[in-house]
């Protein structure tokens, strides 16, 4: 499945004013650096956590075959749009609900084709996330983002692997939101 982040996260608010003053700066010098280290954290927050923290909207592309497919994007709050992509690359709507879709959202959204398709697969358009925005986060999730963000910051003129783990301080803010799937 691929995966396309079509409307991210804001991050330049709350978000960019708490990591600035856990680290003390008041000036706008860095905050272009500081948004990346964010969003980068945010990103580590998603693969340790399988959740998505801020509501984005993302378009996921699936397999045009039969059978159940689970979605990469956790938790899906909303499934916006979807589109059949043919083998030239065009799409065409498919109005939602549709017949040609079987959706199953709970833990983790899965779809299911009920007609066969060909071309190059299904677009999906999906919000996802635990959250609407950074004041909303659970306050475990933020801080660790704060923390993370805040040692990447820290740690990015050091020479070496010092800086390269997640702090275990982080990782104990995330556990808890932490998904567990049997291979």
């Amino acid at each position: 499945m691929e995966r396309t982040i079509l409307q991210p996260a804001a991050l330049d608010g709350a978000a960019l004013a708490e990591l600035k003053h856990w680290l003390g700066i008041s000036r706008p010098n860095d905050d272009a650096a500081l948004i990346g280290l964010i969003d980068a954290s945010l990103a580590i927050c998603e693969a340790f956590t399988g959740k998505m923290p801020l509501a984005q909207t993302v378009e996921e592309i699936i397999a045009p075959h039969a059978g159940w497919q689970e979605l990469v994007s956790r938790p899906v709050r909303e499934i916006t749009g979807a589109a059949w992509i043919a083998a030239d690359g065009t799409r065409e709507a498919l109005l939602l609900p549709t017949d040609a879709l079987e959706w199953r959202i709970a833990v983790s959204a899965c779809v299911q084709l009920l007609r066969p398709f060909d071309g190059r697969g299904i677009a999906l358009q999906l919000v996802v996330g635990i959250a609407d925005d950074w004041d909303s986060l659970p306050a475990s999730l933020r801080h660790g983002v704060i923390r993370l963000a805040a040692h990447l910051y820290r740690e990015r003129d050091r020479d070496g692997k010092a800086g390269a783990a997640v702090p275990a301080s982080v990782t104990a803010l995330w556990r808890p939101w932490r998904s567990t799937r049997l291979a």
